[in-house]
């Protein structure tokens, strides 16, 4: 089993940045991939980002160009960097590790809110 715990969600002014962070309990270095959803009211839970183990990363249109995403497998760790925040960003932020294609892990979320 493998814990997550996300941080750095918050309030933020449109145009402003934040990093999401997700910390494991274990070592992530030999799982398939991570990334992170979001799920807005009322809506379903959709990607945001991923990112393999071989580094290669996907994003959701809405958000190219303006979130990447990272792992550090020393530190057992998955980021979200987020620029130029819109508010139709606002949502919780899940963080989601996969160890293999049938076994993965959810973090508690993160509340992402942007406004003015």
């Amino acid at each position: 089993q493998v814990q997550l715990v996300e941080s750095g969600g918050g309030l933020v002014q449109p145009g402003g940045s934040l990093r999401l962070s997700c910390a494991a309990s274990a070592s992530i270095f030999s799982f398939i991939g991570t990334g992170w959803y979001r799920q807005a009211p009322g809506k379903q839970r959709e990607m945001v980002a991923a990112i393999t183990s071989g580094r290669t990363t996907n994003y959701a249109d809405s958000v190219k160009g303006r979130f990447t995403i990272s792992r550090d497998n020393t530190k057992n760790t998955v980021y979200l960097q987020m620029n130029n925040l819109k508010p139709e960003d606002t949502a919780v932020y899940y963080c989601n590790v996969r160890q293999t294609l049938t076994r993965d892990y959810w973090g508690q979320g993160t509340q992402v809110t942007v406004s003015s």
